[in-house]
């Protein structure tokens, strides 16, 4: 796992500045570094070792030196790639480099090669003859790419701090960003909270000639249910999780696994075989309901495993949580992201790559929202007139917020107007009274229309989980795990994320995945195949943090007030509406705890990347 910046022509550099941009992400890779400089073009590289640790070394040239190529990730299909080149004439220099494989693949099958790679990766190709460029990321965007303009140089890395030494790169915030971020709690398009930064979207790549940047979209998920029972199924899916973990611990040091206290990280702490696991808890007055290493322990201890474990203070949670701001690049106002910045830390204490249960939810259908549009089905009977008109009125009325109510507002609307993705902070019409500037923004429905219409045959579940597979995947899921692993020099690998569990989950039907009593149906029993049946049924947890708790706390209801009154605050928000909402959830009138800590979030980003 590593990291790498470039630039092309605009500015005269003998590597001082490019080193300079380096430097931003060193914590990528600390074992050591490489750079390209010519005319054109400056390339630098980053390094941790994993795979190859004697010939990897990057930037990587071709055999005749045409080609050069940064590359951040592992292709976990590499050995078999290289023998079909080699027997294609290719020859190689590395013994078992897959940046090698990216160069001769390159050669060999041009922009094809992504659609022939399993694994997870962003990379650039330079081509020293023709002076294009060819970039790439991996069809669920486990790893980022970042690009700008700025004059007349195209700059692009793996995060966005490494462009802010650029001389011609102007730092400004994008205010359009912000009213979307309040709404998702991340930012889900592909424009930055940096103005004229951009996100290579997953399973995508470009090709840059120095005048136009084309993008090209090379895999869509294709959800096309075939028949068959729940055993056929779970057999299946424990085959396929089995072979890709297999396929992921591949490494030349030694690889561990978070484990938490559910399925995910569960199943695949076991099928990997680790040695050593790492388990993260809450320090709460509330006893075990925010600490999972009692019940992770006991897992461990059931498969003969270590398990390696810390208790997070609250002074600690909230000591971090400027810095875990900055490792972002971009705010993010998941609370479960401290928690994995933690058990990332203590982690590579003791690991280089750890093994991690990412995606399983998104493919398998493992969320308790996906239950709802299987509950009370008898109420969709009525006429959708009808319960729409029940909706606005409960809606109009100001009716207390309760299960039965919220359920009779949600179900007057279309599963595109009431599911944005796992989060939905502030609607459009709550984040209109709190922005100073933001009435002008488009609905978060808006945003999600793409991907709906994309999945408009498919039944309304799997409507859900495409959309997350596409926006809260990426936006939320993968960008705290790359960047917190990666801000403490550890490669987080994630098994469940793999080309050919996709194929198998693309395939499962409905009554495989969820119905009203629990969810990933199909996965948990393939569990329960070598898992305790205790772990196998239990509910997503999801490194619980006790936000709520804190935030009634002086100590924290005061850090918070600071913020929403400080000059940053008047710049963007009605702050006496941010202290209306702090005071009711400090009373208990309402949690409100995640709509606090969203703006809370994007002040402490802020202050990092714009006031400090």
């Amino acid at each position: 796992m590593c990291g790498f910046v470039g630039f092309t022509n605009g500015v005269s550099d003998d590597g001082t500045l490019l080193k300079n941009m380096m430097d931003k992400i060193i914590h990528r890779g600390p074992d050591s570094s490489g750079q390209y400089v010519d005319n054109n073009i400056c390339l630098g590289f980053r390094r941790l070792s994993i795979v190859d640790i004697a010939d990897g070394d990057q930037p990587m040239f071709n055999e005749d030196g045409n080609l050069v190529v940064v590359f951040n990730g592992e292709i976990y299909n590499h050995l078999e790639l290289r023998k079909n080149l080699i027997m294609a004439g290719h020859t190689f220099k590395t013994n078992h480099s897959d940046t090698e494989v990216l160069l001769h693949g390159y050669e060999e099958y041009g922009a094809e090669l992504v659609k022939k790679l399993r694994g997870m990766f962003a990379f650039v190709i330079f081509n020293r003859t023709t002076g294009e460029i060819f970039g790439a990321r991996d069809m669920f965007g486990i790893k980022p790419l970042y690009y700008t303009f700025a004059n007349n140089s195209f700059i692009f890395g793996s995060e966005i701090k490494s462009f802010l030494p650029h001389p011609e790169f102007k730092k400004e915030l994008n205010p359009d960003a912000l009213a979307h971020f309040l709404s998702f709690q991340y930012s889900p398009t592909e424009e930055t909270f940096f103005k004229g930064v951009f996100k290579l979207p997953p399973a995508h790549y470009f090709t840059y000639d120095g005048k136009e940047l084309v993008k090209t979209r090379y895999f869509a998920p294709n959800f096309k249910a075939e028949e068959g029972s729940l055993d056929y199924y779970s057999d299946k899916v424990d085959a396929a999780v089995r072979e890709s973990v297999k396929a992921h611990k591949i490494a030349d040091v030694e690889v561990g696994s978070f484990l938490s206290s559910g399925i995910d990280s569960s199943y695949i702490a076991e099928a990997a075989n680790v040695d050593k696991t790492f388990t993260v808890g809450f320090e709460s007055p509330d006893g075990n309901r925010y600490n999972e290493i009692d019940f992770a322990k006991k897992f461990a201890d059931t498969i003969k495993v270590e398990n390696i474990s810390k208790i997070i203070t609250p002074e600690e949670y909230w000591g971090e949580f400027a810095n875990i701001q900055y490792q972002m690049d971009e705010p993010l106002a998941d609370p479960a992201a401290i928690a994995l910045y933690f058990v990332s830390k203590l982690a590579s204490e003791h690991v280089k790559v750890v093994m991690s249960g990412e995606g399983a939810d998104e493919l398998f259908g493992g969320y308790r929202i996906y239950q709802e549009p299987l509950t009370l089905t008898y109420y969709d009977s009525i006429p959708f007139p009808i319960r729409r008109f029940i909706s606005k009125a409960i809606t109009f009325l100001h009716l207390p917020k309760k299960h039965g109510i919220n359920y009779l507002i949600r179900r007057g609307l279309t599963i595109e107007e009431r599911f944005i993705g796992n989060a939905n902070i502030f609607s459009k019409k709550e984040r209109d009274k709190i922005l100073l500037n933001g009435k002008n923004s488009v609905a978060p429905q808006v945003l999600c229309q793409k991907f709906y219409n994309e999945a408009q045959c498919l039944d309304t579940v799997t409507k859900m989980q495409y959309l997350d597979i596409n926006m809260w995947l990426m936006g939320d899921i993968l960008l705290k795990a790359d960047k917190t692993s990666m801000a403490n020099s550890l490669e987080l690998r994630v098994p469940f994320l793999d080309k050919k569990v996709m194929e198998l989950a693309e395939k499962i039907p409905l009554y495989c995945r969820v119905n009203t009593k629990t969810t990933k149906l199909a996965l948990r029993k393939a569990a329960e195949k070598t898992l305790p049946k205790l772990t196998a049924e239990k509910d997503k947890l999801g490194f619980p943090v006790p936000i709520r708790v804190w935030l009634t706390w002086d100590t924290y209801y005061n850090t918070v007030k600071e913020a929403f009154l400080s000059e940053t605050a008047k710049k963007y928000f009605n702050t006496k509406k941010l202290v209306a909402l702090l005071d009711r959830h400090k009373s208990g009138k309402e949690d409100v705890s995640r709509k606090i800590w969203t703006v809370y979030t994007f002040l402490v980003w802020h202050k990092q990347y714009f006031e400090d």
